[in-house]
Formats: C-alpha cells, sequence, structure tokens
C-alpha cells in the first residue's frame, strides 16, 4: 500500500524494559551505532509498517540480546519533540520479565547485553532513565 501525506510524521519505535525480578536486575544493550555509541539503553529499535508496536518490541529484544519473550506490557508513549538527535521519533516503552539464567547475547547494532543491578544503573541514552522512572512506577520491580 502507497503512503502519500501531505505533512511531515514521525518514526515509531518501541523499547523494552527487561527486569529479572528475584535478582531485581534491569537487562540494558550497549549501543553498537551512534547516536549514544558505546553508551548502554534499553533494547529497542524502529517499527516496521506491518507490526504492532508490541510486536516491534517483541522483534527488537530478540534481535538485540537473543530473549525471547511471548508478551509485553505498555508503560507508556514518549514524544518530546528532541528525545532522539536523528529526527522525530515517538517511542512506545514496554515491560516484561525474564530472569538472569536465560540465555542471551548482544546482536544486530548491540555492541554488547548485560544484566545491572536497578540500583547499580549507568547513565542510560535517550530518554530511557525517565522511561525507567516511569515503568517502576507502575510496576515496581514487577509487583
Amino acid at each position: 500500500m502507497p503512503y502519500t501525506y501531505e505533512y511531515p510524521r514521525p518514526s515509531v519505535s518501541a523499547d523494552v524494559v527487561v527486569v529479572d525480578l528475584e535478582k531485581r536486575s534491569l537487562l540494558l544493550i550497549q549501543r553498537k551505532k551512534d547516536p549514544f555509541a558505546g553508551c548502554w539503553a534499553l533494547p529497542g529499535g524502529f517499527m516496521d509498517m506491518d507490526e504492532s508496536a508490541a510486536d516491534a518490541a517483541i522483534r527488537e529484544l530478540k534481535e538485540e540480546t537473543g530473549l525471547v519473550v511471548s508478551s509485553v506490557q505498555q508503560i507508556g508513549c514518549y514524544s518530546a519533540v528532541d528525545r532522539d538527535p536523528r529526527g522525530r521519533v515517538v517511542t512506545v516503552a514496554f515491560y516484561t520479565t525474564a530472569s538472569e539464567s536465560d540465555e542471551f547475547a548482544a546482536a544486530d547494532d548491540a555492541e554488547d547485553a548485560k544484566w545491572f543491578p536497578v540500583d547499580e544503573l549507568p547513565d542510560l541514552a535517550f530518554d530511557h532513565s525517565e522511561i525507567l522512572a516511569d515503568c517502576f512506577a507502575k510496576y515496581p520491580y514487577g509487583a
């Protein structure tokens, strides 16, 4: 289906907060590419035209970490005009749980993937600290 619009439109992405409830840890990826190359971030990426935001989150998590989850819960939508230096990007953030014992490995555009204790997180790329704060307000470590 061709899309032709008179008005500019944003890109849409999906990000995922992955928490191990037992260990109180968070899975992050280290970005391989700019913007924020070398920085830690939530797994995520751009939504394809033929998928929902939730499906994009599940796909991106698998592509960047190899971790497979069957469902995610929506945290919120983040649309600050300057949230991504590449251009106008709106993201839908999601929450899911996993275990540090689950197999994972950095792949695709992730240089590394690592679990961090939730009280010892590195500085995060984009507005991912805001997303985490909202996530833990809505889902206090999965409660």
